[in-house]
């Protein structure tokens, strides 16, 4: 299996930032050299992280969803998704999806669910919903006739083109039955051009893609769906719950974020 460990991936940096060991010399150069340019970049992932927690957990309590899929999964790092809705809901079931291959080798630690529940992982790219949702681990595990919770967190700014990037949200929403909820994560340089320009620029020099979009741009990913409050802000100021370690600066958050329903 190629790892292509000599090139940085988005996982594997996130990985990286966030304290984890799953990562490689070029993945480490391309987070070393993104922290001198933007510090706030820790924090940032990590309110990302914690904006994950958020949304599996409303969709889970406040909402009673019991199937969750997550495009996007990235390298474990406990609390995973199905930690955050087992706790709350133990007989949960969740299928992780991503393209990286060096997740599907740590795939074990995303299928410790609990006995109720059940967890799956398919490897796919986003770009052919048609393969995620036929896959055989997913149609085992999730009831594509009940409602489902769809994750999509820091992920479609791997897309530049935005007409792929909104088709691929769109065909994903339209496989799911109605009912489903969903919540994205999208990047933006809104908050602080000139610095994120820096940050595209070191993510491009270390071949890895990197995809601003606007507030306008971001609302489009949710075209079709009724929005729940507080609608589509930085991820930071989506329904808090005071775990975060200290007040973050609009200027540290470079993602927006939102929760939607699909009728």
């Amino acid at each position: 299996m190629d790892l292509e460990t000599g090139r940085a991936h988005g996982a594997r940096i996130y990985d990286y930032i966030l304290g984890g060991k799953d990562h490689y010399e070029a993945d480490r150069a391309a987070g070393d050299e993104t922290l001198r340019v933007w510090p706030a970049l820790r924090v940032h992932m990590q309110a990302n992280r914690s904006f994950m927690h958020r949304v599996a957990r409303y969709m889970a309590v406040e909402k009673g969803i019991r199937q969750f899929l997550d495009i996007g999964t990235g390298i474990p790092t406990s609390p995973n998704l199905h930690e955050v809705v087992q706790e709350k809901a133990p007989d949960s079931r969740v299928v992780y999806v991503d393209n990286d291959p060096i997740v599907l080798i740590h795939a074990r630690a995303l299928m410790q669910s609990t006995p109720a529940g059940r967890t799956a992982y398919v490897q796919a790219d986003m770009r052919e919903p048609e393969r995620i949702f036929d896959a055989p681990e997913l149609h085992s595990t999730l009831d594509l006739t009940q409602p489902i919770g769809l994750t999509v967190i820091a992920v479609v700014h791997f897309i530049e083109d935005d007409d792929e990037a909104y088709r691929v949200v769109r065909d994903l929403v339209d496989r799911l039955p109605s009912g489903s909820w969903v919540g994205l994560a999208i990047a933006t340089d809104d908050f602080d051009r000139d610095v994120l320009a820096e940050v595209q620029r070191t993510y491009h020099a270390h071949g890895e893609t990197l995809r601003w979009r606007s507030h306008e741009q971001a609302l489009r990913f949710f075209d079709g769906l009724d929005l729940e409050e507080p609608g589509v802000v930085q991820i930071h100021k989506w329904r808090p719950d005071g775990t975060l370690s200290r007040p973050i600066s609009d200027k540290d958050i470079a993602m927006y974020g939102g929760v939607a329903v699909k009728h």
